[in-house]
């Protein structure tokens, strides 16, 4: 049990660490973001790119929840915290951004945490997440060479 909260909580970190990373990034790197960013008077583009480091982040979550875990429960736990901690951010800033960036943002994240702790698994030698734990995918018969 304890490696599972540990597993959520290094996922969470993740999230952070790279939206946090990518943001400064960003800034840095285009400067008419960094123009706009405190009013958070962002262009399509911008958004679309926000968009993007939240499902990378989202992903990396994911992964490494999955990874530290093995567990799809963690994984889906992980998703759902990110879920409740935005939501309240996201009424927040209601006015701010159209209905269809809240929504691809908190719609995508208990999938997107999902999709990347089966990447971590499928990584793991054919793994799936099942249940509570990984287990071992049936192997295909190697196709015999003719003699």
């Amino acid at each position: 049990m304890s490696k599972r909260i540990l597993a959520v909580i290094a996922g969470l970190v993740v999230w952070v660490v790279i939206a946090t990373v990518a943001g400064l990034i960003m800034r840095a790197a285009w400067p008419a973001y960094a123009a706009v960013a405190d009013a958070m008077t962002f262009t399509l583009p911008m958004m679309f790119a926000r968009l993007s480091i939240g499902a990378v982040a989202t992903l990396a979550a994911g992964w490494v929840t999955a990874v530290v875990s093995r567990s799809i429960l963690a994984v889906l736990t992980t998703g759902l915290i990110l879920l409740v901690l935005f939501i309240p951010q996201h009424i927040m800033l209601w006015t701010r951004f159209p209905i269809w960036y809240h929504l691809t943002f908190l719609v995508s994240l208990v999938p997107l945490a999902y999709t990347g702790g089966q990447i971590a698994a499928h990584g793991q030698n054919g793994r799936t997440l099942q249940g509570a734990d990984v287990v071992q995918v049936a192997e295909r018969p190697s196709p015999r060479r003719p003699a």
